[in-house]
């Protein structure tokens, strides 16, 4: 038996798209946004193997951050933002914490969110100075709730996750908590549309 191939919306340009089109595209957006976590985690697997230099491989530090921030009692959401703060090296080599930040925004509160996009200014204060930058720079953020916050973050977790004799933790040990913070939206314009699609 053929399967049936999906619907499609009938228009060719989205000023003359109808109701009976998005519903056909919700339909289709409600199945693919299940299988995020399962991309997620398939692009958190290109980090596999990647050193680029450093004493550990990539998706070594990435789960190393987030074991250390596991094992000294940090909530899950906290801990997927570990997990992940270094998802974006492969397509934002330049911006990194950026891409990190835009695929946990919908998910985090505005505190972790804000450590994630930050983070890479204040892990340059262990650096910066050895390639003639200023490692000062989280210093434009003094008196700011994040300052303390990702100030922590990365000297306790970030920092010194390039241990290779470290016991890291698996991927499939945070692939549970990972699934469960994507599971809802908190925070996204389409939050209303989503709930509606979802109940």
């Amino acid at each position: 038996m053929q399967n049936e191939s999906p619907q499609r919306a009938t228009f060719r340009d989205m000023q003359q798209s109808t109701a009976e089109d998005w519903q056909v595209i919700g339909t289709e957006f409600r199945q693919y946004v299940k299988g995020l976590p399962d991309r997620v985690l398939q692009h958190l697997r290109l980090l596999d193997g990647d050193c680029g230099g450093f004493p550990v491989d990539r998706l070594t530090h990435s789960l190393q951050t987030a074991t250390r921030a596991h094992r000294d009692g940090r909530d899950e959401e906290y801990v997927v933002c570990a997990l992940l703060h270094d998802i974006g090296d492969t397509l934002g080599s330049f911006n990194h914490p950026d891409i990190a930040a835009a695929i946990l925004k919908p998910f985090v509160s505005a505190e972790n969110l804000a450590m994630v996009e930050k983070h890479g200014i204040f892990q340059g204060y262990y650096f910066f100075h050895h390639l003639g930058m200023d490692r000062n720079l989280r210093d434009q953020f003094a008196g700011q709730p994040l300052y303390d916050y990702t100030l922590e973050f990365c000297e306790k977790y970030d920092a010194p996750a390039f241990d290779p004799d470290y016991d890291t933790l698996t991927l499939a040990f945070f692939e549970p908590m990972l699934r469960r913070v994507m599971a809802q939206p908190k925070s996204t314009i389409y939050k209303s549309a989503v709930e509606q699609k979802v109940a």
